[in-house]
């Protein structure tokens, strides 16, 4: 299964008020419920497809110890192109499935609301979370009850 993952309101809620806690490697905590959740998801048949706006800002090394220095391990990590033209996180996604044919079941977990003009196959496969509340146990019922009418 690939998962389409983003930091910003999925692993780190979006707080306004309240600049999020750094760790030592400086990058935000993830909160409690998304790590848990995320933990649920990952498994050998999973690969991560980084679609953060941070992407680009660490080698997928130095992603997978961010990862491990909040409690979650992961062996297949991937990230979608530098986002050089500033396109929508939609637009960024299609244009990866131009190029990568579907070849395997793929959740997209994210709070970007471009995301809600993907075509129906796609959207199908979205998660959307709160920006505000981000990753949860309830997210986690919807991507099982998705992957086993796929």
């Amino acid at each position: 299964m690939l998962l389409f993952l983003d930091i910003d309101g999925v692993m780190v809620p979006a707080k306004g008020w309240k600049a999020p806690e750094l760790l030592d490697d400086g990058f935000p905590a993830f909160s409690s419920h998304a790590t848990n959740t995320l933990k649920k998801l990952i498994s050998d048949k999973v690969t991560i497809m980084l679609t953060t706006s941070h992407k680009s800002n660490f080698s997928i090394e130095k992603w997978k110890t961010i990862f491990k220095n909040r409690g979650i391990i992961i062996k297949e990590l991937a990230t979608l192109p530098k986002n050089i033209s500033n396109l929508s996180r939609k637009e960024e996604i299609m244009n990866w499935f131009k190029i990568n044919p579907i070849t395997e079941d793929f959740i997209i977990i994210d709070d970007d609301q471009s995301l809600n003009e993907l075509p129906e196959f796609y959207k199908g496969n979205l998660i959307q979370t709160s920006p505000y509340i981000g990753l949860t146990e309830n997210h986690l019922k919807a991507i099982n009850k998705d992957l086993q009418s796929a």
